[in-house]
């Protein structure tokens, strides 16, 4: 046995490692991608990104199913895509151990909503477990495995961005060595779920939870702390420490299990303690749980949207504690796409032509900012291309054109069943797909668009022109979205067309390319102050002496965009082309 240094997501891939796990899948999704991405990089195993959650947690089961032991990663939003057979992998149970590592967002650092991932417990009936650090978490998820395999359930670790992130130090051991992959035996009971084999299953998931209430109540994944008797709290998770830390002297019943609790335990302590309480992130999930277990809990003002800190635990239980997050007076920074970014090109035909753009989720969700403003809506991955159709459904197109923004990973995703019913329904709407060759916003993971595998292995590239063709889309062109009159031509003609159509703007993320092309710079005796360059949203653009346009040469990286909207020939090129970390 040895430490290290380890944040939540890498303890976690350390921890199926441990377990002898063979098999990993996912979709990238901040705070979760790094997990699997740490996976795919240890000896003995086989990782993959796959289109959406709901085919990882599909190839996982089927790993399973074979007598692998498989692991699943995900953010919150994610086990919305994947619940559909996570339902029914409840009733089926698994073969060899199957874990999902879900990673909540409190405070929406990176996330479109906030949900809180225990509840998925009892509404699939599986356990729960929540690590509260980053040992924790590789003990957590190696323990899932045993779990999984001892109930016959899938297991979740659920997690927050504070114990994905953060770092802290973690005892690592060597790998399990497991019996030789019990294969396959057909049971048709167990694995066809039928309406006659579905209702026998189902008394077996309630047998399951009882055993595992009763398991609750001994397992050392739960733990108390007697200390002062004053006052006992109940918590889990990140909040865990904050309590800690607030209210140092207090009684403390940590949960590990949060999926069944452990209902005598909980009930004793309560009895040790004068006063109870419970302190938690997101949903009173933990609350609703002890007061279904008869636990008499007294009610604090803390809030359930956003992190929780030490000050805020700390005030509401009448401590003084003071919150480290102080206001700070400072001039906003709103996320910005990057220099070269192709997107804007994309975005700038798209204000020619006045659009209503509904859009997704991806690095071109930041094209709803000023000075932008092209986007209208983004609810989910794939939603663009629905909300598109149901859009023109309601009447508008006839004046403004709606279009659809959605990028190459996500159109993988769940944009391709949109763009299906919206030609089978005899829709007008266009799409826009922006490929930029890569799943950028989460730190340039492969995908079925971009010709490589998550362990480097060449892949086929998905053909977007012939895919969206048999889909049924007749009017399909790609384009340069730094060819700014290219752009602007085909989105007038495609949204003026009475038909679905597909533009594939096609260019790599910036951040791709390697060398730079030569930068440019402003002529300040030609530039007229017109705007034109500063209302495409580049970084390297700003305004001096309250007006005129200037460029940061150590920040363009000499994509053209702005030469081409410049009717003043003021900028122009200087300086030699150079690498991406030089100048």
């Amino acid at each position: 046995m040895s430490h290290t240094l380890l944040s939540g997501n890498e303890a976690a891939a350390r921890g199926a490692w441990e377990a002898g796990t063979a098999v990993g899948t996912g979709y990238p999704g901040t705070p979760s991608t790094q997990a699997l991405e740490v996976f795919a990089r240890m000896e003995d195993v086989y990782a993959e990104w796959c289109p959406n959650e709901k085919v990882a947690l599909e190839v996982a089961a089927g790993a399973s199913m074979g007598g692998a032991r498989s692991f699943v990663t995900m953010k919150h939003v994610g086990v919305n895509v994947a619940s559909d057979p996570l339902m029914t992998l409840a009733y089926t149970g698994v073969g060899a151990g199957l874990v999902l590592w879900v990673a909540d967002d409190p405070g929406m650092h990176s996330s479109q909503n906030e949900q809180d991932s225990r509840n998925w417990g009892p509404f699939a009936r599986v356990p729960v477990l929540e690590p509260s650090d980053s040992a924790e978490a590789l003990t957590f998820v190696r323990d899932a495995f045993e779990m999984s395999e001892r109930f016959d359930t899938p297991v979740i670790v659920r997690v927050t961005t504070r114990i994905a992130h953060s770092k802290g130090a973690v005892e690592i051991g060597e790998r399990v060595q497991l019996e030789e992959s019990r294969g396959y035996e057909k049971d048709l009971g167990k694995w066809v779920m039928m309406p006659a084999m579905a209702r026998a299953r189902r008394t077996l998931v309630d047998e399951r939870i009882e055993r595992l209430a009763s398991f609750a109540e001994k397992t050392g994944l739960n733990r108390v702390e007697m200390r002062d008797t004053a006052l006992g709290v109940v918590t889990s998770g990140v909040c865990y420490h904050h309590v800690r830390e607030a209210v140092p002297d207090a009684s403390v019943f940590k949960l590990g299990l949060v999926f069944p609790v452990p209902g005598e335990a909980l009930r004793e302590f309560a009895r040790a303690v004068d006063r109870v309480v419970v302190v938690e992130e997101a949903d009173p999930y933990l609350y609703s749980r002890l007061r279904i277990e008869g636990v008499e809990i007294e009610p604090i003002p803390l809030p359930q949207a956003g992190e929780l800190t030490p000050g805020l635990i700390g005030r509401a239980l009448g401590s003084e504690q003071p919150d480290v997050r102080e206001e700070v007076d400072v001039p906003p920074r709103p996320p910005l796409m990057c220099p070269g970014c192709p997107h804007r090109g994309a975005y700038y035909a798209l204000k020619k032509v006045k659009a209503i753009v509904t859009g997704d989720i991806g690095c071109y969700t930041l094209g709803a900012l000023p000075p932008l403003a092209m986007m209208d809506s983004c609810v989910c991955m794939g939603a663009s291309v629905g909300m598109a159709h149901g859009m023109t459904l309601a009447g508008h197109g006839a004046g403004r054109p709606v279009v659809g923004v959605v990028g190459d990973s996500t159109f993988a995703h769940s944009g391709i069943t949109g763009l299906s019913d919206t030609v089978y329904n005899g829709g007008c709407a266009t799409v826009c797909i922006l490929d930029n060759r890569i799943t950028a916003m989460t730190g340039h993971q492969p995908n079925p668009v971009s010709g490589k595998t998550l362990q480097g292995a060449d892949a086929v590239e998905m053909d977007l022109e012939a895919l969206t063709r048999a889909l049924g889309v007749t009017r399909v062109r790609t384009v340069d979205p730094h060819d700014l009159e290219a752009s602007v031509e085909a989105v007038r003609e495609e949204v003026a067309a009475d038909e679905v159509s597909v533009i594939i703007f096609r260019a790599p993320c910036a951040l791709l390319i390697k060398e730079r092309e030569q930068p440019y710079a402003v002529d300040d005796e030609a530039c007229t102050a017109c705007g034109a360059c500063i209302r495409l949203g580049c970084p390297a653009i700003s305004t001096v002496e309250g007006r005129k346009a200037s460029i940061d040469i150590t920040l363009c990286v000499g994509c053209g965009d702005c030469v081409q909207v410049c009717r003043f020939s003021a900028i122009e090129l200087t300086g030699p082309a150079c690498d991406i970390g030089g100048v």
